[in-house]
This record gives structure tokens, C-alpha cells and sequence, in this order.
């Protein structure tokens, strides 16, 4: 366990605070003034500001209005508030979009868009990089070496595509790189004699399009790969002029979770710390799917806590295990979901507390004031309309404020994890792409991951979620459901890790392609084949309402017993060096393998054939995280809807206890010795936690 250190050794505290629109409150002095007051009443001691304000610091081209800015910043950093100051790239103001059309995206018809919205921009664009570059670079040599200003918060929400002519041949630029010049190469990559629609010269290739091919998937899968890499072109233009004036202030970009227009893998290496907004639908009667695939009706909360700890995880595991910030959530409700329910007593902190538990060293949100107008006009906020801290909202937040005080020793602190689940963007690129053996939206490639990922985090254990390209070193599981691509090295990575004792869960639906999206010769699952000892030879794909079961062979090596219903996909395998551990009840392939376990090495890998369900994989993880000794944050075994996590340093352990239960729920803590790091009191062996309730726990190292 280690230390990472604060975000920026300026503030050693967890943050505290959120997105701050002063240009949105020019015209009112006395609304910022009382913006101040409030923000040290609420406990928060930083704030995202400028992130929209492109056409308040630049009104007209090159008369630049700065002079607000440094009123904010100096009046904030004056009262203990730092400035986390954002680029305004995320939305161009309109005099630019005018004079400049090329800055405008065209959109996948061919269109070029009129001005509005935001991210509404080419990041082709000369045009647009030089004002960026321009406005950030008078931004950084202004403030860069303001005492107050804490860190740089790159645009928002970076996403979107463009189709204009620059980016076409940026594009093609792009795949002569990759391709090495050779057109022969990417014919063959891309299959294109299929439809006769082989290139002749390179002035042939267009990106995807609604009026021209949209069923090339390895033109899809290079396109996707294509916007990613011109969006960190982009961010890292964005970049350079700040680093250049203040090297020492780090920077971040809020991203979308598992957002699915850009690998974030690919943004992380050049961002010193990760962020990320979370909007979670809590208390819905559908929020997310049950175990079957069908709404939950009963909405259970803990179900979406699950899901979003396993963003959470991904977010720290962007680097490498390194704490990341919560840069956005709702301090109230979210306008923009189908139904927009408040908070019960309790969700506030509950849910903030989850983030820093898995991670995070900032509780942030959109937005400190709420605005009058525009579309987000009805978003929760801190200070809402009636403009006075006398609101239950605000009493939730500066009750956040409090905690965060109390827990300084947190930050920096590690989470260790011993599992690992793959989650990757290419590989989810290409499933979503597919056309069989599912067309009807039930392949759920995230849903999948999310589901196995959820008997983890029921029992407390600890988790990382990572892509096809990462080191697994120091994992004693690793689960891998539905890699349908398989990335150059990825085999040869798993079969070492297996082979050096570790322990390895695959899925239906795995090693289909390569990096190209061809399918491998010479059987299913690919390279893959030898590691898991079995050969897939078919897939059935069933209609929802259909299912099948599995049953456990007498004496398995799992100590499992009885049936289990699986649905939608039914892989049928043959047995190689694997043994069978369960069985397919019914249909033409009873009795066929669909539980395998392969020994490779000192390690074993396992295969699930069929999509199986929930009551499985708790079961199939419960039993491998006993054998493999995985440590849980919590010795007892934790009732429905109460997770616990682990942060720690070599100095000090924390615990957090949490309850995402509408009811009351009692714990067993085993051991003694825990402190509650937020009153002090000694911690019983045996808690109650309230209806939403949440307790961080702390214990010293030698403790």
C-alpha cells in the first residue's frame, strides 16, 4: 500500500466544492458577494470556474475581458477557496462560429452544423486549435501563477465527431500511418473484397457515413480509433500552453464514465490526475436491468451502487491505481434523467462517501448556483432559486463539507485490489457492431462486465477494472467476460498469468477477432484456444423469453452443486485438455460442456459457455475468492445492499461501511480496534447503519 500524495500539494484536503458560473451573475454584485459566504458555510474549499465562459472572456475577436476573472479568483482565494481553472473550449462563442465557419462540425449526413449547443466544434480545425491555443495561453500567463488557482480543468465532457473535409483527410493522414502507406494492407484489414469494394488509391477512403458504408467494421472500428486519437491530439494542443507557464499545476478533464465515443485509456496517460462526472438515477423502479436482463422493479439502489462502483474502480484504475476526483455529481436531482426524484435523507452523503471509498480525493458538483434560464435551468444545485442556505440541499452538502474535514489522512491513500475485470473500449466498439448471433440488443457487453463485477463488490472485495493492455501483475483473479477481440499480446499476457499460478474466468462470446475485427482461423475462441483447453464450434443465440440451464457434474471442482438458469446465449463447446465441471440440461446440446476448467501451469482457467444467472457467478466467485484468499474489507459476510471498502497507506486503514438499503442493516466488524474517523468514538464490533447510513472507520497501521 502506498501514498500517491495530494492532487496539488496546495490544498493536502479533500475538495470540496463544484462548477462556479460567476459570468452567468455579472449583472448582480450582491449574488457573488453571497456566493463566497455560502461557499464557507458549505465547508467547500474548490471550485471549477470559467468552463463555459469563452464569450464573457473574449466578447469579440481578440478583445480580451479578464478583468471579472481575476476578481473571482482573488475574491475565493481570499476565503480559503481555491480555483480550479477550466480551458472554455467546450463551447465557442458566436462571433467565432460566424467570421469562421469551419470551426462548425459536419455531422455524418454531410451537413455543417449551424451554431449552438457546445462541443459544437472541429478539433480538425486550424482555425478553432489556434484560438484555443490563443485563449489558453493568455489564461495560463494571467493565472497560471496565481496563489489560488489549484489546477487546470481541461474543456468538458470532451466527445463527438466531425465529417468535414479537414477531418476526412485527417483521416486518411491517420490510416496512412497505421497502415504504413500500404493500401494493399488495409484492404486486407478491412476485408474489402466484400462488395467488391476494394480502394485503388487513398483518395478513395471516407469515414463512415449515413449517405455511404456504414457496414465496414474494421472501417468503424478505425474511424472510433481515429476520433479518439484526434481528440487527445487535441487535448494535448490544449495542453502545452499550460504546462509551458506553469508546469507545476496539475490537469485533469472530466470524463463520462464508460462513455462510449472515446478509450479513455488513451486520455489517461496524458492527464496527471483522472476525473469523472457521475449521475447516478438513484431510488428509480428501473434504473438498471435485473439479473435476467428485465427492469428492476423493486429499484433497488444498492443494484445502481454496484454499478457505480465498478466506474468508480475504472476511473482509479486509468492510473494505475492512482486516487481520482469525483468532478461532477448532482447536489439534488438530475434534469435530465426520464424522472427526476430527489435524494431520500441520507443518499447525499451515502453517495459521496461512495466515491472517495473507492478512490476519489473530491466530492464535486454541477452546480453551485442554479441558473435562470437554458436548459439545465431545473439541474439540482447547491444554492437553488430562493438563494439562502435554508434549504435541505444545502444542509446535505455543508453536512459533506463536515465529513470531508475530518478525513485529511485519507488523501492519497490506496486502494489494493486483487481483481481484476477487463473492460475494454475497442473490444465493446466492436460487439456493439456485430450483426449476430444477438441483434436485439442483448449482447450487453457492459452490462455483462458490470454483472460479474457486482459479486465482488457485494462481498467487500476489492476490484480494478482494466483494459485488454494492462499489466497483470499482482492479480490472483482476473474475470474477462465476452472478449470477442483480442488484442495483439493479450493471449500471450494471459496465458503468463495463468501459467505463474494466477486464476483466469472467460465467457461465451470470446476470441472471435483480432484487431482488425477478422475473425481467427482454425477455431473459436482463437488465441485463447490452448489457454482455456476447450474449442468452440457454435453459438446459439435464444429469444427472450427462452432459457435453457446448466447443471453441476457430481464432484466438480468448484464444490458446487445443483442447477442454474442461463438465457440468450449458448455457446457450444468441445473439450480439449479442459475438464467439464456442469452440463446443459436441454435442447439438441444437452449434456454438452458448459462449465469448463482448464489447468495451464501452476493456474487454472475457467469457462462459462453460457450467460447464466446472477445466482451463478455469486456463487462460482464466492467459492474462488475463498480458495484464492482474496482479503475482503470486512471478515463477516455483509447483508443484502451494504458494500465496504478499503483505503489504506502502510499508516492508517479506512473502512468504509456503507448501506444502500432503504432499511436499516447490522454489520459484524470481527476484529476490534476501529475508530469512527469522523467523531472519534471507539467503533463496537457490531454496528447498526441506518437507511442510507454510511461509516468511515479508521484504524493505525499497527493498530
Amino acid at each position: 500500500m502506498r501514498n500517491w500524495g495530494p492532487v496539488s500539494p496546495k490544498l493536502p484536503r479533500l475538495w470540496h466544492g463544484g462548477d462556479y458560473n460567476p459570468e452567468q451573475w455579472l449583472h448582480d454584485p450582491a449574488a457573488l458577494e453571497e456566493d463566497v459566504r455560502l461557499m464557507r458555510l458549505a465547508g467547500c474549499n474548490a471550485m471549477s470556474v470559467a468552463i463555459f465562459a469563452w464569450s464573457a472572456l473574449e466578447p469579440e475577436e481578440e478583445r480580451y475581458e479578464f478583468g471579472w476573472l481575476d476578481g473571482i479568483v482573488d475574491r475565493l482565494h481570499a476565503a480559503g477557496v481555491f480555483t480550479v481553472l477550466a480551458t472554455p473550449s467546450g463551447a465557442r462563442p458566436a462571433w467565432m462560429a460566424e467570421k469562421y465557419p469551419e470551426v462548425l462540425r459536419v455531422g455524418p449526413e454531410g451537413r455543417r452544423n449551424l451554431f449552438g449547443g457546445r462541443h459544437n466544434h472541429c478539433f480538425t480545425s486550424p482555425v478553432y486549435r489556434k484560438k484555443v491555443r490563443e485563449m489558453n495561453s493568455r489564461l495560463a500567463d494571467r493565472f497560471g501563477r496565481h496563489p489560488g488557482v489549484l489546477a487546470w480543468h481541461l474543456s468538458n465532457e470532451y466527445g463527438g465527431e466531425c465529417y468535414c473535409d479537414l477531418c476526412q483527410e485527417a483521416f486518411r493522414a491517420w490510416l496512412q500511418r497505421r497502415y504504413r502507406d500500404d493500401l494493399d494492407a488495409l484492404n486486407r484489414a478491412w476485408w474489402m473484397s466484400f462488395w467488391s469494394h476494394t480502394l485503388t488509391a487513398w483518395s478513395q477512403v471516407h469515414t463512415p457515413a449515413l449517405h455511404g458504408e456504414r457496414y465496414v467494421h474494421g472501417q468503424n472500428l478505425d474511424w472510433r480509433r481515429f476520433i479518439t486519437d484526434q481528440t487527445v491530439d487535441f487535448m494535448r494542443a490544449e495542453i502545452a500552453p499550460l504546462k509551458a507557464a506553469a508546469p507545476e499545476l496539475p490537469v485533469t478533464t472530466n470524463l463520462m464514465g464508460t462513455y462510449a465515443g472515446l478509450d479513455y485509456w488513451r486520455l489517461a496517460p496524458h492527464l496527471d490526475v483522472v476525473s469523472w462526472d457521475n449521475y447516478p438515477c438513484w431510488h428509480g423502479t428501473g434504473s438498471i436491468p435485473d439479473a435476467r436482463g428485465a427492469w428492476d422493479p423493486e429499484g433497488k439502489d444498492w443494484r445502481l451502487a454496484s454499478d457505480i462502483g465498478f466506474v468508480h474502480d475504472l476511473n482509479r484504475s486509468l492510473k494505475a491505481g492512482r486516487p481520482f476526483l469525483m468532478m461532477e455529481s448532482t447536489p439534488s436531482v438530475t434534469n435530465w434523467h426520464s424522472v427526476a426524484r430527489l435524494k431520500r435523507p441520507g443518499m447525499h452523503l451515502l453517495s459521496s462517501m461512495q466515491a472517495v471509498a473507492h478512490g476519489s480525493d473530491s466530492v464535486q458538483y454541477f452546480q453551485w448556483r442554479k441558473g435562470r434560464g437554458g436548459s439545465e435551468k431545473l439541474h439540482g444545485a447547491v444554492v437553488d432559486n430562493v438563494g439562502t442556505e435554508k434549504t435541505r440541499v444545502f444542509a446535505d452538502v455543508a453536512e459533506v463539507g463536515r465529513v470531508l474535514a475530518k478525513l485529511d489522512d485519507v488523501v492519497g491513500t490506496s486502494v489494493d485490489a486483487r481483481v481484476a475485470v477487463l473492460y475494454d473500449w475497442e473490444n465493446a466498439w466492436a460487439i456493439a457492431d456485430t450483426q449476430g448471433p444477438l441483434n436485439d440488443g442483448r449482447k450487453r457487453y457492459e452490462r455483462t462486465c458490470k454483472d460479474h463485477y457486482r459479486a465482488f463488490w457485494t462481498r467487500g472485495i476489492a476490484v480494478d477494472v482494466i483494459d485488454e493492455d494492462q499489466p497483470l501483475d499482482g492479480y490472483r483473479l482476473v474475470v474477462a467476460p465476452m472478449v470477442y477481440l483480442v488484442k495483439p499480446g493479450l493471449a500471450e499476457r494471459l496465458e503468463r498469468f495463468v501459467q505463474d499460478g494466477g486464476t483466469l474466468v472467460c465467457t461465451y462470446w470470446s476470441g472471435i477477432v483480432d484487431e482488425h475485427d477478422l475473425c481467427f482461423l482454425g477455431g473459436f475462441p482463437g488465441p485463447l484456444r490452448k489457454l482455456l483447453g476447450i474449442w468452440s464450434e457454435e453459438i446459439d443465440g435464444l429469444y427472450p423469453d427462452q432459457r435453457n440451464a446448466i447443471v453441476l457434474d457430481r464432484r466438480n471442482a468448484l464444490g458446487l452443486s445443483g442447477s442454474y438458469e442461463v438465457r440468450d446465449l449458448c455457446d457450444l463447446v468441445h473439450l480439449e485438455t479442459a475438464e467439464q465441471l456442469a452440463a446443459y440440461e436441454r435442447d439438441f446440446y444437452a449434456g454438452r460442456p458448459a462449465v469448463t476448467a482448464n489447468r495451464f501451469g501452476k493456474g487454472r482457467s475457467f469457462y462459462l459457455a453460457a450467460r447464466t444467472e446472477e445466482r451463478f457467478l455469486d456463487d462460482l466467485y464466492g467459492r474462488l475468492a475463498v480458495e484464492l484468499g482474496i482479503p475482503r474489507a470486512v471478515d463477516a459476510a455483509l447483508p443484502e445492499g451494504v458494500s465496504a471498502c478499503v483505503r489504506a497507506d502502510g499508516k492508517n486503514t479506512f473502512l468504509f461501511v456503507m448501506n444502500f438499503a432503504s432499511e436499516m442493516r447490522r454489520v459484524d466488524l470481527g476484529a476490534a480496534g476501529w475508530t469512527d474517523a469522523v467523531t472519534g468514538e471507539a467503533a463496537a464490533g457490531r454496528m447498526e447503519l441506518a437507511a442510507y447510513g454510511v461509516r468511515v472507520l479508521r484504524k493505525a497501521a499497527d493498530g
